[in-house]
């Protein structure tokens, strides 16, 4: 099991530089902390940032100000440390799954045997086993993302970043991995933080939700969500938090058609 990680945004901010136009701002004055193992999600309208940031922490782009620490020490381009899952499963179409997976530990110096046990396990970890050799067009879009879950995982990074991870699947589907990741992450005892346009699925996942305002991108306040798992979405509490994170993104109207 890996080291959960203590992840710190301080103070960030991000500019875009378009060819004949003004400085574009993405992110202003960013600050928050991800304590080990802590399960965080981030929430806001479109063009708010998350996605911005989460590339940031991953380490994709260093033009930024402030500082982005991963236990006391800045991060500094992509590292095994942070593990990603996009939206996008982007399996490779001609490896199977097994293979897919294995593609993670393909630079890690470790001995083939213990790289091939790390990868059963972690199929297994998201209930895949028994398709270790089927290729990605004879997976559901459900299973592919289990497989895209378990490629992120493989290298038991400290933490692990989910754009989106379930945004392109049906309701239902949606609604099943999202408790099989609650248990994953259970089980792995690592830090995980979600970008997600899904407020529900931020309050069933979440200890700490990042509620963000757009243009530029900040943030409106960070919900401490105490509430006994599993969690019922159709409890008063549950209901007062999906009203207040909707309330702070300027999400009015969606609260009175709600009502």
């Amino acid at each position: 099991m890996a080291v959960p990680g203590l992840l710190e945004i301080r103070n960030v901010s991000k500019y875009y530089n378009i060819p004949e136009r003004p400085l574009l701002q993405v992110l202003d004055n960013t600050s928050f902390c991800v304590e080990p193992g802590a399960f965080v999600s981030i929430v806001g309208p479109s063009g708010c940032g998350k996605s911005t940031l989460l590339r940031l922490i991953l380490g994709l782009d260093d033009d930024y100000q402030g500082d982005i620490l991963l236990h006391g020490e800045r991060i500094v381009g992509p590292s095994l440390s942070r593990g990603i899952v996009f939206q996008d499963h982007r399996l490779l179409p001609w490896l199977t799954l097994e293979q897919n997976v294995g593609l993670a530990l393909e630079n890690v110096k470790r001995p083939a045997r213990d790289k091939a046990k790390t990868v059963r396990e972690h199929i297994d970890l998201v209930g895949l086993h028994g398709f270790e050799k089927s290729y990605p067009h004879q997976l559901s879009g459900g299973m592919a993302q289990r497989a895209a879950i378990a490629r992120g995982l493989v290298n038991r990074p400290e933490i692990l970043l989910l754009d989106e991870p379930f945004g392109a699947l049906d309701a239902i589907t949606r609604i099943r991995l999202q408790a099989e990741l609650q248990q994953i992450w259970r089980v792995e005892g690592i830090s995980m933080v979600l970008v997600t346009h899904d407020v529900e699925e931020a309050i069933f996942l979440s200890h700490k939700i990042i509620v963000m305002n757009a243009n530029p991108g900040r943030i409106a306040r960070e919900i401490l969500v105490d509430l006994p798992s599993p969690r019922d979405r159709a409890s008063n509490a549950f209901n007062e938090i999906r009203r207040e994170v909707f309330s702070l993104m300027g999400e009015s109207t969606v609260l009175s058609l709600a009502a």
